[in-house]
């Protein structure tokens, strides 16, 4: 009997494929809307998400780079990033900006963090309450993740350097040179990915400047559209706080959460009628199509223009004409430095807003005066002589000639500018925020 056969049949089969992980989440440029849009596919928490902006600002802030522009980082932001992750579970977002890492400059208000505007002789100095527009923001469940650096006292608009931080606060984008003053902090950690958005405040050019330094979206505001409650004022008169982020979308995002009327601010009483209700909705697509926008050469040209400036402010007039803008060039403003003229004299309004500031803050003030911040010799030596010459005014600005001739001079331009307006039709000015790229670190 023959033996029988037995034949054998292998079938290969796929190995089994390990399960595919999903890729870490890069914030590195992310923006508010793709963190989430994490969330809901439950790809990421708001704890992972804060543990990844602290890895960065462990790897970037003091070390490696070294861009220097956070003083303070929140002890408490993973505790709060549970919190936000236990009620997201629960209920969903907090808010428009839940989970958002913010970047607040260290002259705003907060309950929980010390408040320094820079200055050593405000070292450790921890606020009853929130500036308004940083209990707004942690209400529409936004982190403040850190506090940024700043120009001392915000003095300055060229530099960000201050003597509650050792060293210049540098420019992510080329490490030699400022960020603009004085929210250069706010920017630079912005722009290197520190935190996700952040808020500064503008005088003269703190919003705009930095913003323009750093690649980044700034919204100085009319005044009266947000409120400076909690904020240390430069100069009362012309302060306003606002967002600064990598996109108009996130600007605006952030704007919408922080405007709005504040009975600690009786100057948003008055733009109660004008404020929109969502800015949101003008964030789209053809939103500038039928737009007239004057190009104002007198706010940018001068004998040092930089023909590279001009070139990217020419590229972005040719962007907005193929979105369906005119473009009115030049708008000129008549008789301009005519205008601009006062009768002279010094007006220094710095003492009398600062010092009404510490008083309102009654015996939490860790400071009550001027005099007292020199005599402590708690400052950087850049802010000395502007501090000397604030302790020597003794006259009120309302008693001052020389404060009322820029307010005329003030209430001239403002007429000025809404008669050309007016006259072409125009919805917007623009002009280059600088003429100017930055300039090296201690270069002034």
């Amino acid at each position: 009997m023959r033996p029988s056969t037995i034949a054998l049949v292998l079938v290969l089969l796929p190995a089994a494929l390990p399960a595919q992980r999903p890729s870490p989440f890069r914030v590195e440029e992310t923006t508010i809307s793709a963190i989430h849009a994490a969330f809901r596919a439950k790809t990421l928490s708001c704890r992972q998400l804060v543990q990844r902006y602290l890895q960065r600002i462990e790897a970037y802030d003091k070390r490696g780079p070294a861009i220097n522009a956070l003083v303070t980082v929140n002890p408490a932001a993973l505790a709060v990033a549970d919190s936000l992750d236990a009620r997201y579970a629960q209920a969903g977002p907090v808010g428009a900006l839940h989970c958002i890492p913010m970047i607040v400059k260290d002259n705003f208000e907060t309950r929980d963090l010390q408040t320094t505007a820079g200055s050593l002789a405000l070292k450790g100095w921890i606020p009853r309450r929130d500036a308004t527009m940083v209990a707004r923001i942690r209400a529409a469940g936004a982190i403040v993740l850190a506090k940024s650096n700043l120009a001392e006292w915000a003095f300055s608009p060229y530099e960000t350097v201050s003597s509650i931080l050792p060293g210049y606060t540098k420019n992510p984008y080329a490490l030699d040179r400022v960020t603009a003053g004085s929210s250069g902090g706010t920017a630079a950690a912005v722009a290197a990915n520190e935190g996700t958005v952040g808020l500064g405040t503008d005088t003269g050019n703190s919003i705009r400047g930095p913003s323009a330094h750093n690649a980044l979206v700034g919204i100085r505001s009319t005044m009266g559209l947000t409120s400076r409650a909690g904020v240390a004022p430069l100069a009362n008169g012309a302060d306003i706080a606002g967002p600064m982020a990598r996109t108009v979308v996130d600007a605006v995002a952030v704007f919408q959460v922080v405007a709005g009327a504040d009975l600690d601010d009786p100057v948003t009483s008055a733009a109660s009628e004008h404020r929109e209700a969502d800015y949101r909705r003008f964030v789209v697509l053809g939103g500038l199509k039928g737009a007239r926008i004057g190009v104002l050469r007198q706010a940018y040209e001068r004998p040092t223009t930089d023909s590279e400036v001009v070139r990217v402010f020419t590229r972005a007039l040719e962007t907005m004409t193929a979105q369906g803008a005119t473009i009115v060039d030049p708008a000129a403003i008549d008789s301009l430095p005519a205008l601009l003229r006062t009768t002279g004299g010094t007006c220094n309004v710095f003492k009398h807003d600062l010092e009404g500031y510490f008083a309102a803050r009654g015996e939490n003030a860790p400071v009550k005066t001027i005099d007292e911040i020199v005599k402590s010799g708690s400052f950087h030596p850049l802010a000395q002589t502007r501090l000397q010459a604030a302790q020597g005014v003794t006259v009120a600005p309302a008693d001052n000639p020389a404060c009322q001739s820029r307010e005329a001079m003030r209430a001239r331009l403002r007429a000025a500018v809404t008669s050309l307006m007016d006259s072409l039709k125009l919805d917007a000015l623009v002009y280059p925020t600088w003429s100017n790229p930055p300039r090296l670190i201690g270069d002034l």
